[in-house]
């Protein structure tokens, strides 16, 4: 079940969507991952203005590394980057998923890039694992991510200012 998405009536009930997401992520503190919990219940993480936030960031990388380990290199893992170029353009926030069990990554519209981070949200998999959501938009809708993970973490790179 998701919150805080457009296909499940956000737009007609932002503040009872947020406070349902909330009561399900108290609901599930003990079972989520720490680093994903702390995000996803934080002060500044939904809150537009402030810088931290990814909402309306645009994708600059997204890289997919599949790291091998064992005598052959036949143990397997995915893990997962992403930089985003903050909404107010003075700092990268980066995203690394350090072990991915499934994604999925679809864009609609692509001609005029991947457009900005709209809405996202956490949610526990039925397999006990973090899924991350992430609804992509430009004036239509243009794309969407679920990503099923180990969990997340969250850094921010200040942008060098131009002289």
């Amino acid at each position: 079940m998701a919150f805080l998405l457009a296909s499940d009536g956000r737009n007609e009930d932002v503040s009872g969507s947020f406070r349902r997401y909330r009561t399900y992520l108290d609901g599930v503190r003990n079972e989520f991952p720490a680093s994903a919990y702390g995000i996803a219940t934080s002060d500044w993480y939904y809150d537009a203005t402030d810088p931290r936030c990814p909402h309306d960031a645009w994708l600059e990388s997204c890289v997919l590394n599949e790291i091998s380990s064992g005598q052959r290199e036949e143990v397997r893992t995915l893990s997962l980057s992403v930089r985003l170029l903050g909404a107010y353009h003075d700092r990268y926030i980066e995203l690394r998923y350090p072990r991915v069990f499934s994604y999925s990554m679809s864009i609609s519209r692509g001609e005029h890039g991947q457009r900005d981070w709209r809405y996202d949200e956490f949610r526990l998999s039925k397999r006990g694992n973090l899924v991350h959501e992430i609804e992509w938009c430009g004036s239509q809708e243009t794309g969407s991510w679920i990503i099923e993970a180990s969990d997340v973490g969250i850094d921010w790179v200040l942008k060098p200012i131009s002289v």
